[in-house]
């Protein structure tokens, strides 16, 4: 088993950061190794990656999504892993974004990038992407509001409308 932690401090609301985060189908724009994430339903995602290569299709549950403090997944087959990403409050316009992966190299390519610090390199980036893409938006392109607790979902109440930005026209 290898563990990937890195912090990221973002210059946006922490609010903002975590409804982008929730935004899955988004992550292609900031993270090049991922070709598509869909949301089949509330905890439920499918993703597909490349990565030296080869393409990669999984589904992943979200264990724990807390609004404004942290979403927990697993993934439901190889390639085995479980992550959190935490959001803390630094002030009214800056947050702190804590990603950690824990994860089982397969097959003798992961296990040699895993060794040389590739994937760790690969996390660091993509969190970096992360942090340039909501930065320049200044917003966040929608946001799930819900809880998921275990196999407990709460949807959204209602009361927390995604920020949806308004674009400039003519």
């Amino acid at each position: 088993m290898s563990s990937i932690e890195y912090a990221a401090d973002v210059d946006v609301p922490v609010r903002t950061a975590y409804n982008q985060w929730t935004q899955f189908e988004s992550f292609p724009r900031f993270m090049p190794g991922v070709l598509r994430v869909d949301r089949k339903q509330s905890a439920l995602t499918h993703w597909v990656a490349k990565c030296w290569g080869t393409t990669r299709e999984f589904d992943a549950e979200i264990v724990v999504q807390c609004p404004d403090k942290k979403v927990t997944w697993r993934s439901l087959a190889r390639p085995l892993h479980t992550g959190t990403v935490t959001f803390d409050s630094l002030g009214a316009d800056q947050c702190r974004v804590t990603l950690r992966i824990d994860f089982v190299p397969t097959g003798m390519a992961e296990r040699i990038g895993d060794r040389l610090g590739m994937i760790h390199r690969r996390v660091h980036a993509d969190m970096d992407g992360f942090k340039e893409y909501i930065e320049r938006q200044g917003a966040e392109t929608g946001g799930w509001r819900g809880e998921i607790d275990g196999s407990h979902v709460r949807p959204n109440s209602g009361q927390d409308r995604p920020h949806v930005p308004s674009w400039p026209t003519g």
